[in-house]
Protein backbone atom coordinates (compact mmCIF):
# COMPACT_ATOMS: atom_id res chain seq x y z
CA UNK A 1 0.00 0.00 0.00
CA UNK A 2 2.26 2.74 -1.25
CA UNK A 3 2.57 5.97 0.48
CA UNK A 4 3.94 9.71 -0.02
CA UNK A 5 5.86 11.61 1.92
CA UNK A 6 5.38 15.27 3.24
CA UNK A 7 7.28 18.07 2.71
CA UNK A 8 8.59 17.39 6.41
CA UNK A 9 10.76 14.85 4.53
CA UNK A 10 8.65 12.49 6.95
CA UNK A 11 7.28 8.99 5.46
CA UNK A 12 3.10 9.44 5.32
CA UNK A 13 2.89 6.38 6.85
CA UNK A 14 5.14 7.37 10.02
CA UNK A 15 3.18 11.02 10.37
CA UNK A 16 -0.34 8.22 10.08
CA UNK A 17 1.41 6.04 12.84
CA UNK A 18 2.13 9.12 14.93
CA UNK A 19 -0.94 10.41 14.84
CA UNK A 20 -2.97 7.28 15.24
CA UNK A 21 -1.71 6.90 18.90
CA UNK A 22 -0.51 3.01 18.40
CA UNK A 23 1.58 1.85 21.10
CA UNK A 24 2.59 -1.27 19.13
CA UNK A 25 3.35 -2.41 15.68
CA UNK A 26 3.28 -5.70 13.87
CA UNK A 27 6.37 -6.23 11.42
CA UNK A 28 7.19 -9.11 9.83
CA UNK A 29 9.78 -11.33 7.26
CA UNK A 30 9.21 -14.53 5.27
CA UNK A 31 11.58 -17.17 5.35
CA UNK A 32 12.98 -19.59 2.71
CA UNK A 33 9.70 -21.43 2.27
CA UNK A 34 7.52 -18.14 2.43
CA UNK A 35 5.95 -18.30 5.40
CA UNK A 36 5.64 -15.09 7.73
CA UNK A 37 8.12 -14.97 10.67
CA UNK A 38 7.42 -11.91 12.67
CA UNK A 39 6.95 -10.21 16.43
CA UNK A 40 5.08 -6.97 17.45
CA UNK A 41 7.35 -4.05 18.33
CA UNK A 42 6.76 -0.74 20.48
CA UNK A 43 5.73 2.09 18.88
CA UNK A 44 9.08 3.41 20.31
CA UNK A 45 11.05 0.57 18.71
CA UNK A 46 9.24 0.58 15.70
CA UNK A 47 9.93 4.28 15.04
CA UNK A 48 13.61 3.95 15.94
CA UNK A 49 13.82 1.16 13.63
CA UNK A 50 11.94 2.76 10.50
CA UNK A 51 14.66 5.12 10.44
CA UNK A 52 16.65 5.56 6.99
CA UNK A 53 19.48 3.53 6.66
CA UNK A 54 21.94 3.22 8.30
CA UNK A 55 20.32 4.47 11.18
CA UNK A 56 17.29 2.12 11.00
CA UNK A 57 16.85 -1.73 10.39
CA UNK A 58 16.53 -3.65 13.44
CA UNK A 59 17.89 -7.38 14.52
CA UNK A 60 16.50 -10.50 13.60
CA UNK A 61 18.20 -13.78 14.45
CA UNK A 62 18.90 -15.36 11.00
CA UNK A 63 18.19 -18.51 12.08
CA UNK A 64 15.04 -17.75 9.69
CA UNK A 65 16.77 -18.39 6.91
CA UNK A 66 18.45 -21.18 8.36
CA UNK A 67 16.08 -23.63 9.09
CA UNK A 68 13.06 -25.59 7.52
CA UNK A 69 8.94 -24.69 8.40
CA UNK A 70 9.08 -27.37 11.37
CA UNK A 71 11.96 -24.66 12.68
CA UNK A 72 14.50 -27.44 12.50
CA UNK A 73 17.85 -25.76 11.62
CA UNK A 74 19.56 -27.33 8.04
CA UNK A 75 23.06 -29.24 8.60
CA UNK A 76 24.00 -28.30 5.50
CA UNK A 77 24.25 -25.12 4.52
CA UNK A 78 27.14 -22.24 4.63
CA UNK A 79 25.29 -18.95 4.77
CA UNK A 80 23.84 -19.99 7.74
CA UNK A 81 24.13 -22.41 10.54
CA UNK A 82 25.57 -23.36 13.86
CA UNK A 83 28.95 -23.17 12.86
CA UNK A 84 28.16 -19.15 12.67
CA UNK A 85 25.89 -18.93 15.98
CA UNK A 86 23.00 -18.03 14.24
CA UNK A 87 23.46 -14.06 15.14
CA UNK A 88 21.13 -11.07 14.03
CA UNK A 89 20.92 -10.13 11.07
CA UNK A 90 19.70 -6.79 9.83
CA UNK A 91 15.61 -6.42 9.17
CA UNK A 92 14.92 -3.73 6.98
CA UNK A 93 11.15 -2.14 7.25
CA UNK A 94 9.59 -1.47 4.10
CA UNK A 95 6.91 1.73 5.19
CA UNK A 96 5.29 1.25 1.75
CA UNK A 97 3.98 -1.99 3.05
CA UNK A 98 1.96 -0.53 6.08
CA UNK A 99 -1.53 -1.40 6.27
CA UNK A 100 -4.26 -2.56 9.72
CA UNK A 101 -4.81 -5.89 10.50
CA UNK A 102 -8.72 -5.39 10.55
CA UNK A 103 -9.28 -8.93 12.47
CA UNK A 104 -6.34 -7.96 14.78
CA UNK A 105 -7.98 -4.67 16.49
CA UNK A 106 -6.96 -2.44 13.63
CA UNK A 107 -2.65 -3.40 14.76
CA UNK A 108 -0.59 -1.55 11.97
CA UNK A 109 1.87 -4.39 9.77
CA UNK A 110 4.75 -3.65 8.37
CA UNK A 111 6.72 -5.87 6.12
CA UNK A 112 10.30 -6.45 6.10
CA UNK A 113 13.36 -7.76 4.36
CA UNK A 114 16.63 -8.99 5.03
CA UNK A 115 20.09 -6.31 3.78
CA UNK A 116 23.55 -6.95 4.85
CA UNK A 117 25.55 -4.44 7.70
CA UNK A 118 26.35 -2.17 4.52
CA UNK A 119 22.48 -2.05 3.41
CA UNK A 120 22.96 -4.41 0.25
CA UNK A 121 20.30 -6.87 0.08
CA UNK A 122 21.05 -10.33 1.75
CA UNK A 123 21.60 -13.46 -0.71
CA UNK A 124 18.70 -15.51 0.81
CA UNK A 125 16.23 -12.83 1.37
CA UNK A 126 13.01 -13.90 -0.92
CA UNK A 127 11.86 -10.53 -1.05
CA UNK A 128 15.41 -9.22 -2.18
CA UNK A 129 15.71 -11.81 -4.86
CA UNK A 130 11.95 -11.28 -6.10
CA UNK A 131 13.61 -7.50 -6.40
CA UNK A 132 17.34 -8.38 -8.17
CA UNK A 133 14.64 -9.77 -11.06
CA UNK A 134 12.59 -6.50 -11.18
CA UNK A 135 15.58 -4.04 -11.03
CA UNK A 136 16.55 -6.02 -13.97
CA UNK A 137 13.74 -6.09 -16.03
CA UNK A 138 13.62 -2.29 -15.05
CA UNK A 139 17.11 -1.85 -16.65
CA UNK A 140 15.77 -3.63 -19.96
CA UNK A 141 12.91 -0.81 -19.98
CA UNK A 142 9.61 -3.12 -18.46
CA UNK A 143 7.84 -2.55 -15.57
CA UNK A 144 6.52 -6.58 -14.94
CA UNK A 145 2.42 -6.28 -13.82
CA UNK A 146 0.97 -9.26 -12.16
CA UNK A 147 -1.91 -11.13 -10.37
CA UNK A 148 -1.65 -14.04 -8.49
CA UNK A 149 -5.07 -17.18 -7.97
CA UNK A 150 -4.82 -19.11 -5.48
CA UNK A 151 -6.77 -22.46 -4.50
CA UNK A 152 -6.85 -24.43 -0.84
CA UNK A 153 -9.38 -27.02 1.14
CA UNK A 154 -10.81 -25.28 4.41
CA UNK A 155 -11.44 -27.81 6.75
CA UNK A 156 -13.55 -28.14 10.08
CA UNK A 157 -10.68 -28.53 12.29
CA UNK A 158 -8.44 -26.35 14.56
CA UNK A 159 -4.74 -26.88 15.54
CA UNK A 160 -6.20 -28.95 18.64
CA UNK A 161 -8.68 -31.29 16.96
CA UNK A 162 -5.78 -32.10 14.19
CA UNK A 163 -2.95 -32.77 16.26
CA UNK A 164 -5.44 -35.06 18.30
CA UNK A 165 -5.59 -36.57 14.91
CA UNK A 166 -2.19 -37.60 14.58
CA UNK A 167 -2.93 -35.85 11.37
CA UNK A 168 -4.99 -38.00 9.54
CA UNK A 169 -8.77 -37.72 7.98
CA UNK A 170 -9.54 -34.31 8.63
CA UNK A 171 -12.96 -33.06 7.74
CA UNK A 172 -14.27 -31.37 5.11
CA UNK A 173 -15.63 -27.82 5.77
CA UNK A 174 -18.12 -28.93 2.81
CA UNK A 175 -19.07 -32.13 0.93
CA UNK A 176 -18.67 -33.20 -2.57
CA UNK A 177 -17.33 -32.05 -5.96
CA UNK A 178 -19.25 -28.70 -6.28
CA UNK A 179 -17.24 -25.98 -8.16
CA UNK A 180 -18.81 -22.76 -8.79
CA UNK A 181 -21.54 -23.11 -5.93
CA UNK A 182 -23.29 -20.36 -4.32
CA UNK A 183 -25.33 -23.51 -2.10
CA UNK A 184 -22.00 -24.62 -0.79
CA UNK A 185 -21.12 -20.50 -0.14
CA UNK A 186 -24.88 -20.07 1.76
CA UNK A 187 -23.32 -22.66 4.08
CA UNK A 188 -20.60 -20.05 5.25
CA UNK A 189 -21.57 -16.32 4.49
CA UNK A 190 -19.98 -15.58 7.27
CA UNK A 191 -16.33 -16.76 6.40
CA UNK A 192 -16.38 -16.02 3.12
CA UNK A 193 -18.03 -12.39 3.29
CA UNK A 194 -14.85 -11.99 5.50
CA UNK A 195 -12.65 -13.12 3.54
CA UNK A 196 -13.90 -10.46 0.58
CA UNK A 197 -14.14 -7.37 3.21
CA UNK A 198 -11.14 -7.94 5.49
CA UNK A 199 -8.77 -8.71 2.79
CA UNK A 200 -10.15 -5.42 1.27
CA UNK A 201 -9.39 -3.69 4.20
CA UNK A 202 -5.91 -5.28 4.67
CA UNK A 203 -5.10 -3.85 1.46
CA UNK A 204 -5.48 -7.05 -0.53
CA UNK A 205 -8.13 -6.58 -2.96
CA UNK A 206 -9.72 -9.95 -4.23
CA UNK A 207 -11.10 -9.90 -7.59
CA UNK A 208 -13.22 -12.64 -7.11
CA UNK A 209 -13.57 -15.34 -4.47
CA UNK A 210 -15.91 -18.78 -5.36
CA UNK A 211 -15.72 -22.46 -4.22
CA UNK A 212 -13.45 -25.18 -6.92
CA UNK A 213 -14.09 -28.59 -7.47
CA UNK A 214 -13.38 -30.32 -4.57
CA UNK A 215 -14.76 -30.78 -0.88
CA UNK A 216 -14.12 -27.41 0.91
CA UNK A 217 -11.79 -26.27 -1.76
CA UNK A 218 -11.81 -22.29 -2.44
CA UNK A 219 -10.20 -19.95 -5.14
CA UNK A 220 -9.02 -16.71 -5.02
CA UNK A 221 -7.81 -14.65 -7.34
CA UNK A 222 -5.93 -11.17 -6.05
CA UNK A 223 -6.26 -7.69 -7.93
CA UNK A 224 -3.57 -7.42 -10.75
CA UNK A 225 -0.74 -5.32 -9.58
CA UNK A 226 2.93 -4.47 -9.93
CA UNK A 227 5.26 -7.46 -9.16
CA UNK A 228 6.22 -7.08 -5.83
CA UNK A 229 3.36 -5.51 -4.50
CA UNK A 230 1.40 -8.38 -5.88
CA UNK A 231 4.03 -10.90 -3.82
CA UNK A 232 3.58 -9.10 -1.27
CA UNK A 233 -0.28 -9.58 -1.07
CA UNK A 234 0.22 -12.48 -1.73
CA UNK A 235 2.22 -13.77 1.21
CA UNK A 236 -0.34 -11.53 3.02
CA UNK A 237 -3.45 -13.47 1.57
CA UNK A 238 -1.91 -17.10 2.83
CA UNK A 239 -1.10 -15.60 6.31
CA UNK A 240 -4.28 -13.93 6.51
CA UNK A 241 -6.55 -16.56 5.52
CA UNK A 242 -5.42 -19.16 8.05
CA UNK A 243 -5.98 -16.13 10.90
CA UNK A 244 -9.18 -15.23 9.49
CA UNK A 245 -9.87 -19.14 9.70
CA UNK A 246 -9.08 -19.60 12.70
CA UNK A 247 -11.75 -17.16 14.13
CA UNK A 248 -14.90 -18.95 12.61
CA UNK A 249 -12.88 -22.81 13.54
CA UNK A 250 -11.71 -23.63 10.34
CA UNK A 251 -8.25 -24.71 9.50
CA UNK A 252 -6.87 -24.18 5.40
CA UNK A 253 -4.60 -25.72 3.34
CA UNK A 254 -2.27 -24.46 0.75
CA UNK A 255 -0.34 -28.23 0.57
CA UNK A 256 -0.26 -28.48 -3.64
CA UNK A 257 -2.24 -32.09 -3.04
CA UNK A 258 -3.58 -32.86 0.31
CA UNK A 259 -5.52 -35.90 -1.14
CA UNK A 260 -4.42 -38.44 -3.77
CA UNK A 261 -7.99 -39.10 -4.95
CA UNK A 262 -8.71 -35.60 -5.50
CA UNK A 263 -7.84 -32.40 -7.14
CA UNK A 264 -4.48 -30.35 -6.11
CA UNK A 265 -4.13 -26.57 -5.01
CA UNK A 266 -2.93 -24.52 -7.65
CA UNK A 267 -0.93 -21.20 -7.06
CA UNK A 268 -1.28 -19.28 -11.03
CA UNK A 269 0.94 -16.14 -11.95
CA UNK A 270 -0.67 -13.89 -14.55
CA UNK A 271 2.09 -11.78 -15.96
CA UNK A 272 2.37 -8.54 -18.65
CA UNK A 273 4.95 -6.01 -19.29
CA UNK A 274 4.26 -2.52 -19.57
CA UNK A 275 6.69 -0.01 -20.89
CA UNK A 276 5.10 2.75 -18.81
CA UNK A 277 1.96 3.55 -21.01
CA UNK A 278 1.30 0.15 -22.94
CA UNK A 279 1.10 -2.94 -22.33
CA UNK A 280 4.22 -4.14 -24.33
CA UNK A 281 2.25 -7.98 -24.56
CA UNK A 282 0.06 -6.80 -27.26
CA UNK A 283 0.09 -6.23 -30.78
CA UNK A 284 -3.35 -6.13 -33.17
CA UNK A 285 -0.92 -7.47 -36.09
CA UNK A 286 0.38 -10.34 -34.18
CA UNK A 287 -0.89 -13.92 -34.34
CA UNK A 288 -3.08 -13.96 -31.63
CA UNK A 289 -2.71 -10.64 -30.90
CA UNK A 290 0.83 -11.26 -29.62
CA UNK A 291 3.39 -8.73 -29.93
CA UNK A 292 6.74 -10.58 -30.65
CA UNK A 293 8.12 -9.61 -27.42
CA UNK A 294 5.30 -11.44 -26.02
CA UNK A 295 6.07 -14.20 -28.37
CA UNK A 296 9.98 -14.20 -26.68
CA UNK A 297 8.73 -13.78 -23.24
CA UNK A 298 6.98 -17.31 -23.65
CA UNK A 299 9.72 -18.73 -25.28
CA UNK A 300 12.07 -18.25 -22.20
CA UNK A 301 9.46 -19.68 -19.93
CA UNK A 302 9.20 -22.87 -22.25
CA UNK A 303 12.59 -23.28 -22.73
CA UNK A 304 13.72 -22.80 -19.14
CA UNK A 305 11.06 -23.42 -16.73
CA UNK A 306 13.12 -26.37 -15.34
CA UNK A 307 15.84 -24.30 -14.57
CA UNK A 308 13.58 -23.20 -12.03
CA UNK A 309 12.13 -26.33 -11.07
CA UNK A 310 12.22 -25.88 -6.82
CA UNK A 311 10.65 -22.44 -6.83
CA UNK A 312 7.83 -23.47 -8.65
CA UNK A 313 7.58 -26.80 -7.04
CA UNK A 314 9.05 -26.80 -3.72
CA UNK A 315 7.82 -29.20 -1.04
CA UNK A 316 7.91 -33.01 -1.41
CA UNK A 317 4.07 -32.65 -2.00
CA UNK A 318 4.29 -30.49 -4.89
CA UNK A 319 5.32 -33.20 -6.93
CA UNK A 320 2.16 -35.41 -5.89
CA UNK A 321 -0.06 -32.45 -7.55
CA UNK A 322 2.00 -32.93 -11.22
CA UNK A 323 0.15 -36.24 -12.25
CA UNK A 324 -1.96 -36.63 -15.27
CA UNK A 325 -6.10 -36.24 -15.66
CA UNK A 326 -5.99 -33.51 -12.43
CA UNK A 327 -5.37 -30.00 -14.44
CA UNK A 328 -2.29 -29.35 -13.31
CA UNK A 329 -0.16 -29.36 -16.48
CA UNK A 330 2.73 -31.94 -16.28
CA UNK A 331 4.50 -30.79 -19.31
CA UNK A 332 5.87 -27.30 -20.73
CA UNK A 333 3.27 -26.53 -23.07
CA UNK A 334 1.26 -23.48 -24.24
CA UNK A 335 -1.95 -22.84 -25.95
CA UNK A 336 -4.35 -19.89 -26.50
CA UNK A 337 -6.83 -20.07 -23.71
CA UNK A 338 -6.06 -23.19 -22.93
CA UNK A 339 -6.46 -24.25 -19.16
CA UNK A 340 -5.11 -27.98 -19.67
CA UNK A 341 -1.21 -26.13 -20.89
CA UNK A 342 1.46 -24.85 -18.75
CA UNK A 343 1.51 -21.34 -20.64
CA UNK A 344 -1.98 -19.61 -21.06
CA UNK A 345 -1.97 -17.17 -23.55
CA UNK A 346 -4.84 -14.37 -22.86
CA UNK A 347 -5.34 -11.51 -25.75
CA UNK A 348 -8.97 -10.34 -24.73
CA UNK A 349 -8.18 -6.75 -25.19
CA UNK A 350 -5.04 -4.65 -25.16
CA UNK A 351 -5.25 -4.25 -21.84
CA UNK A 352 -6.05 -7.64 -20.47
CA UNK A 353 -3.18 -9.28 -22.80
CA UNK A 354 -1.13 -11.97 -20.48
CA UNK A 355 0.31 -14.98 -19.71
CA UNK A 356 -1.37 -17.52 -16.81
CA UNK A 357 1.33 -19.47 -15.67
CA UNK A 358 -0.67 -22.53 -14.43
CA UNK A 359 1.78 -25.44 -13.35
CA UNK A 360 3.15 -23.86 -10.02
CA UNK A 361 1.09 -25.00 -6.81
CA UNK A 362 -0.48 -23.24 -3.85
CA UNK A 363 2.64 -24.15 -1.43
CA UNK A 364 5.14 -21.61 -3.72
CA UNK A 365 7.02 -18.94 -1.79
CA UNK A 366 5.32 -15.71 -3.69
CA UNK A 367 8.41 -14.10 -4.23
CA UNK A 368 10.18 -16.84 -5.32
CA UNK A 369 7.80 -18.30 -8.00
CA UNK A 370 7.32 -14.81 -9.17
CA UNK A 371 11.28 -14.20 -9.77
CA UNK A 372 11.52 -17.50 -11.30
CA UNK A 373 8.76 -17.30 -13.89
CA UNK A 374 9.81 -13.69 -14.86
CA UNK A 375 13.53 -14.60 -14.44
CA UNK A 376 12.78 -16.78 -17.34
CA UNK A 377 10.82 -14.99 -19.22
CA UNK A 378 12.66 -11.96 -19.64
CA UNK A 379 15.50 -14.21 -20.06
CA UNK A 380 13.98 -15.03 -23.04
CA UNK A 381 13.37 -11.63 -24.17
CA UNK A 382 16.67 -10.72 -23.64
CA UNK A 383 17.67 -13.61 -26.04
CA UNK A 384 15.21 -13.06 -28.55
CA UNK A 385 13.97 -16.49 -28.27
CA UNK A 386 11.34 -17.65 -31.17
CA UNK A 387 8.42 -19.87 -30.43
CA UNK A 388 9.53 -23.44 -31.81
CA UNK A 389 5.87 -25.35 -31.17
CA UNK A 390 2.79 -24.44 -32.00
CA UNK A 391 -0.12 -23.89 -29.32
CA UNK A 392 -1.86 -27.01 -28.01
CA UNK A 393 -5.24 -27.93 -28.75
CA UNK A 394 -6.30 -30.04 -26.44
CA UNK A 395 -4.64 -31.93 -23.85
CA UNK A 396 -1.01 -31.74 -24.68
CA UNK A 397 -1.83 -32.63 -28.14
CA UNK A 398 0.98 -31.37 -30.35
CA UNK A 399 3.22 -31.86 -27.22
CA UNK A 400 3.14 -35.89 -27.20
CA UNK A 401 6.76 -36.29 -27.55
CA UNK A 402 7.83 -33.23 -25.17
CA UNK A 403 9.18 -34.12 -21.52
CA UNK A 404 7.33 -33.44 -18.82
CA UNK A 405 8.09 -32.31 -15.63
CA UNK A 406 11.10 -33.73 -12.81
CA UNK A 407 8.48 -36.10 -10.63
CA UNK A 408 10.82 -35.47 -7.48
CA UNK A 409 12.23 -32.33 -5.50
CA UNK A 410 15.38 -34.03 -5.59
CA UNK A 411 15.52 -34.17 -9.22
CA UNK A 412 14.07 -30.48 -9.89
CA UNK A 413 16.53 -29.56 -7.12
CA UNK A 414 19.67 -30.86 -9.00
CA UNK A 415 18.60 -29.00 -12.53
CA UNK A 416 18.25 -26.07 -10.66
CA UNK A 417 21.66 -26.12 -8.56
CA UNK A 418 23.08 -26.66 -12.16
CA UNK A 419 21.29 -24.19 -13.72
CA UNK A 420 23.52 -21.24 -15.59
CA UNK A 421 20.88 -19.33 -16.04
CA UNK A 422 18.82 -19.48 -12.10
CA UNK A 423 22.52 -18.27 -11.51
CA UNK A 424 23.06 -15.29 -13.88
CA UNK A 425 19.47 -14.18 -12.58
CA UNK A 426 18.84 -15.07 -8.64
CA UNK A 427 23.09 -15.66 -8.03
CA UNK A 428 25.49 -18.45 -6.80
CA UNK A 429 24.92 -17.73 -3.10
CA UNK A 430 20.93 -18.05 -3.40
CA UNK A 431 20.63 -20.78 -5.83
CA UNK A 432 23.89 -23.13 -3.27
CA UNK A 433 21.34 -21.93 -0.26
CA UNK A 434 18.32 -22.88 -1.27
CA UNK A 435 19.54 -26.09 -3.17
CA UNK A 436 20.54 -26.86 0.10
CA UNK A 437 17.01 -26.48 2.09
CA UNK A 438 15.22 -28.24 -0.59
CA UNK A 439 18.37 -31.14 -0.29
CA UNK A 440 17.38 -31.21 3.32
CA UNK A 441 13.88 -31.20 2.65
CA UNK A 442 14.46 -34.43 0.65
CA UNK A 443 16.48 -36.11 3.06
CA UNK A 444 13.59 -35.06 5.87
CA UNK A 445 11.55 -37.21 3.36
CA UNK A 446 14.10 -40.03 3.13
CA UNK A 447 13.90 -40.61 6.73
CA UNK A 448 10.50 -40.39 7.36
CA UNK A 449 8.33 -43.83 7.75
CA UNK A 450 4.55 -42.80 6.08
CA UNK A 451 1.35 -44.32 6.84
CA UNK A 452 1.95 -45.65 3.38
CA UNK A 453 4.26 -47.66 4.24
CA UNK A 454 2.86 -49.30 7.15
CA UNK A 455 -0.50 -50.06 5.49
CA UNK A 456 1.86 -51.72 2.68
CA UNK A 457 4.39 -53.40 4.36
CA UNK A 458 3.17 -53.63 7.99
CA UNK A 459 1.49 -56.78 7.79
CA UNK A 460 1.89 -58.78 4.67
CA UNK A 461 5.57 -58.72 4.00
Amino acid sequence: MATEEKNTGEHSAITMLKESGATKVKVAVTDIDGILRGKYLHIDKFLSAAQPFPAGGFGFCDVVMGWDMMDHPYDNTELTGWQHGYPDALARLDLDTLRRVPWDSDIPLVLGEFVNADGTPHAACARQTLQRVLKRAEKMGFQVMTGMEFEWYNFAETPQSWAAKKGVDPEPLTQGMFGYSLLRVSQHQDYFNAIMDQMLAFGVPLEGLHTETGPGVYEAAIAFSSALEQADRAVLFKAGIKEIAAGFGIMPSFMAKPNQQLPGCSGHIHQSLSDGKNNVFYDAKGTHNMSPLFESYLAGQLAFMMDFAPLLWPTINSYKRLVDGYWAPVKPTWGVDNRTASFRVITASPKATRLETRCPGADVNPYLAMAAVIAAGLDGVEKGLKLTSPPITGTNRGAEKTSGVPRTLIDATRLFQQSEIARDWLGDVFVDHFSASREWEWRQWLDSVTDWELKRYFEII
